[in-house]
């Protein structure tokens, strides 16, 4: 059997306004009350309820310089990142300040020529090719001080829009919003890029529009608001919410940039038919695709253009380059899985509490998939390192490291505890609690080795435990179609407010492997009159001793998530397997 947690406590009274729930749903009322829910008002979806910007720091005076700007004809510059948050944020920048009638450009940074921010380099590139009055970033820049003092000397107006975290004072830019600077009091701390974004832009709608100037409804940019929200995995507090769920409405009814429209017709997918998810596993990989393996600017150009045969072009652009990426990316794992291996076979090895990898060849744009993936697979803090410049690989060059990391480490303050304990070490760094960046010099990554694996070894063991939550079991009659929809209705899940997810004890009345690595059962379950199937994606193999099942007697334990199905146009209920073990005879 699997060793599970509830997400809830059955011992527990549920919280009284969830009581008129339980009446209809016990399921649903245990969902909602393990995830903090105590009143269905948590649920309001309306934007009335997000919060106010007053509370954004620094909103007014950006505001005051960009509509200044307008009025005045300035030369307005973004500069985005080169990620998915990075292109949506830099995508609605552009789009409505020219609505507004702003004189507008953008530059996003190549990653491998200049890498992440507002450097000087990047800044000189701007002036030059551009010549902004005005420099506007998007998803970056709270840690960009050389630059902005850089573009200051060259008397251009910079106004920073960030969500990273930081904890030293801002640079000295003429505005700074950032929910996550010193100092802001903004309820809300999850907030990305693009979301940032678009309670700047609002407020300057709101005050053009009251003082009669030319002005536009960025409401009608939802949807790119929502895909930067899901794809950054900012965290789904009810602010982050509201955001998505009217976002996801839009692109269901088609009210949306045809960019995403012609990404989703590449994939195969019905935009009538997508889930938050599917921003995550369906639309922003592609997107990331452009900024990982070529230039982000093709993923921003098929967000801006309003022309469906140029989007076609775009996205059949961004999906041939999302296959590269994954041919690039499972090198790099098999690579990756071979280095682990050897290190665990010596017999000199002490087990590690972090994955600290590099390579000569490695390509830089994948680092963060595969470190995520080595995270996922061992529940352990990874940092995957390429080379910043692929043809530089000396000791003195830079080497550039992506790091994810589980629930308990704070990754960006784990790399700024080394960056403290050894000054000379890290060249930059940045990033959240869950995912984070870094720049060292070459020479220096068994030193960074020893000294992150240090800070690791400093937490409680039972950091490193992984916890497997469940929302309990489901009723006979809670296996359909149906649903599933009003799970898909309730509420947006995702980061911060997790996907439902259930445990159930089935008979297997068959099974089979699938291209080596994907595991498909036939279950059965009591009072259900229908086999029920099951895939699990990656199947840990080894865990379910597949020699040993006796067809239409062994019974398994699964962990999943229920799904719609859809092959041959036809659509099924299917259980999404994250965990599985068969049931030993004594313990059923």
């Amino acid at each position: 059997m699997l060793n599970l947690t509830p997400r809830f406590d059955p011992t527990l009274p549920l919280p009284t306004l969830l009581q008129p729930i339980a009446k209809n749903s016990a399921t649903l009322a245990r969902l909602l009350a393990g995830r903090g829910v105590i009143d269905v008002e948590n649920l309001n979806t309306a934007l009335s309820a997000m919060l106010p910007a007053q509370g954004l720091m620094g909103i007014e005076k950006a505001v005051v310089l960009l509509d200044n700007a307008i009025d005045n004809g300035q030369k307005i510059l973004i500069v985005g990142d080169f990620d998915c948050d990075g292109a949506t944020s830099t995508a609605l920048m552009v789009r409505v300040l020219r609505e507004m009638g702003a004189n507008v450009d953008f530059l996003v940074p190549d990653r491998f020529k200049y890498g992440y921010g507002l450097t000087p380099e990047i800044v000189e590139l701007g002036l030059s090719t551009y010549h902004p009055d005005v420099i506007v970033t998007v998803d970056n820049g709270i840690s960009s001080h050389t630059g902005v003092q850089a573009a200051k000397d060259a008397g251009v107006t910079v106004i920073i829009t960030d969500h990273h975290l930081t904890t030293k004072p801002v640079p000295s830019a003429d505005a700074v919003v950032n929910p996550n600077q010193l100092g802001c009091k903004f309820a809300s701390k999850y907030l990305v890029g693009v979301g940032v974004a678009f309670y700047v832009l609002g407020n300057l709608a709101k005050v053009r529009r009251q003082a009669s100037k030319s002005t536009t409804q960025v409401s009608k940019y939802l949807d790119l608001v929502a895909l930067g929200t899901v794809a950054d995995v900012g965290v789904l507090d009810k602010n982050n919410r509201i955001l998505v769920h009217h976002g996801l409405n839009a692109i269901r009814a088609g009210h949306c940039c045809v960019g995403i429209l012609a990404i989703l017709e590449q994939a195969g997918r019905q935009a009538s038919d997508i889930t938050a998810q599917d921003f995550g596993f369906i639309i922003a990989p592609r997107i990331n695709a452009a900024g990982r393996m070529d230039n982000m600017r093709i993923g921003i150009e098929c967000l801006f253009t309003d022309n469906w045969g140029e989007a076609q072009r775009l996205a059949h652009q961004l999906d041939k380059l999302n296959v590269e990426r994954r041919q690039v990316e499972q090198h790099m794992r098999q690579q990756a899985d071979a280095i682990i291996t050897e290190l665990e076979a010596s017999p000199d090895t002490e087990k590690k509490r972090s994955i600290v990898l590099y390579r000569d060849d490695w390509h830089q744009g994948v680092i963060g998939i595969v470190a995520g993936r080595l995270k996922e697979r061992h529940h352990l803090p990874a940092i995957v390192f390429a080379p910043a410049d692929i043809n530089a690989v000396g000791e003195h060059d830079a080497i550039k490291g992506s790091a994810r990391s589980i629930v308990d480490v704070h990754i960006r303050d784990a790399i700024e505890a080394v960056a403290e304990a050894h000054p000379d070490l890290i060249s930059h760094f940045g990033g959240h609690a869950m995912a984070a960046g870094l720049t060292i010099e070459k020479r220096h990554f068994d030193a960074f080795c020893q000294a992150f694996e240090t800070i690791m070894t400093s937490q409680d063991d039972s950091v490193f435990q992984e916890t497997l939550m469940s929302d309990g079991e489901l009723a006979a009659d809670e296996f359909s179609l149906d649903f599933v929809d009003t799970l898909n209705n309730l509420a947006i899940w995702g980061h911060g407010f997790a996907p439902p997810i259930f445990d159930n004890v089935f008979v297997i009345q068959d099974y089979r492997v699938l291209k080596d690595k994907h595991l498909k059962f036939w279950l059965s379950h009591p009072n259900v009159p229908f086999t029920i199937e099951a895939i699990w994606f990656n199947a840990e193999l080894d865990t379910v001793k597949l020699t040993q099942i006796n067809r239409s007697i062994s019974s398994v334990h699964l962990l999943y998530e229920l799904d719609r199905n859809q092959y041959n146009q036809q659509i099924s209920l299917q259980l999404k397997v994250k965990k599985a073990a068969l049931v030993n005879p004594s313990d059923a």
